[in-house]
């Protein structure tokens, strides 16, 4: 049996065109409003510490205001694990962060950090949080996070994006399967595989084909191509295409 895909919308780049100008405007807590009622089965915010998007009380207005599943990406940090326990979302994603980077730039090394990350998994878990990784595609970090006691990891898809960017055939075919491996490995060792960063309209199919893969978080591409098409059918015609791709549709 098929197992289905989730879209989890990442609404941080809203917040980013709001404190461009400061105020309120556009609001991200109504953008996943929208995002509830056009098709996405959970919200992705990511609490950075310099607040460069997304703010404490956005995350607090998320947690009360929106019905979907509320996923907190955040640094392993003291600061982020209290907020996370006080908010209580349904999930915590946790990611490297380096200040000066635009966007998460690879995977947490989980193998180089188990013993420092390993208690922020058990603290989040004792919270009843689900906690999650997110790693880069490869054997080691992803076993790592079994024994970190994860239940969920989230694959960086970030050199698939770079390679179908590119237009490079081979490299596109080669990042593919390094994401392949990595979730049947991930599946096997009973972990939920979640998967994300710079997926398209153009390049989700293949990924969501993937049939361990139960979830995509996917955000910046959504809130530009929202320009062009407005946000909420940008967000159907994601689900649309990953839908399509796990039932066996062409693409």
């Amino acid at each position: 049996m098929t197992k289905p895909i989730r879209l989890g919308v990442n609404i941080d780049h809203v917040a980013t065109i709001r404190n461009a100008r400061g105020g309120v405007h556009p609001d991200p807590v109504r953008a996943a409003e929208l995002a509830a009622t056009c098709g996405a089965d959970g919200v992705t915010a990511h609490l950075r510490e310099d607040r460069r998007h997304i703010r404490d009380d956005d995350m607090r207005r998320l947690k009360d205001e929106i019905g979907l599943p509320l996923n907190f990406e955040m640094a392993a940090t003291a600061e982020m694990l209290k907020l996370a326990t006080e908010i209580a979302p349904h999930a915590c994603c946790i990611v490297p962060e380096n200040r000066n980077e635009r966007t998460t730039e690879g995977g947490l090394d989980v193998a180089g950090q188990h013993n420092f990350i390993a208690p922020f998994v058990r603290e989040l878990t004792d919270a009843g949080i689900r906690a999650s990784l997110f790693v880069d595609p490869e054997r080691e970090q992803i076993e790592a996070a079994k024994s970190a006691g994860s239940p969920v990891i989230e694959i960086h898809t970030g050199a698939y994006y770079e390679a179908t960017f590119a237009t490079d055939p081979a490299r596109i075919k080669h990042e593919l399967e390094k994401v392949r491996a990595a979730a049947s490995i991930a599946d096997g060792l009973g972990l939920e595989v979640h998967a994300g960063h710079g997926l398209t309209f153009m390049n989700v199919q293949p990924v969501a084909a993937i049939p361990e893969i139960v979830e995509l978080n996917i955000g910046h591409f959504l809130v530009g191509e929202a320009v062009f098409m407005g946000l909420g059918e940008a967000i159907k015609e994601m689900k649309r295409l990953m839908q399509d791709a796990r039932t066996g549709g062409h693409y």
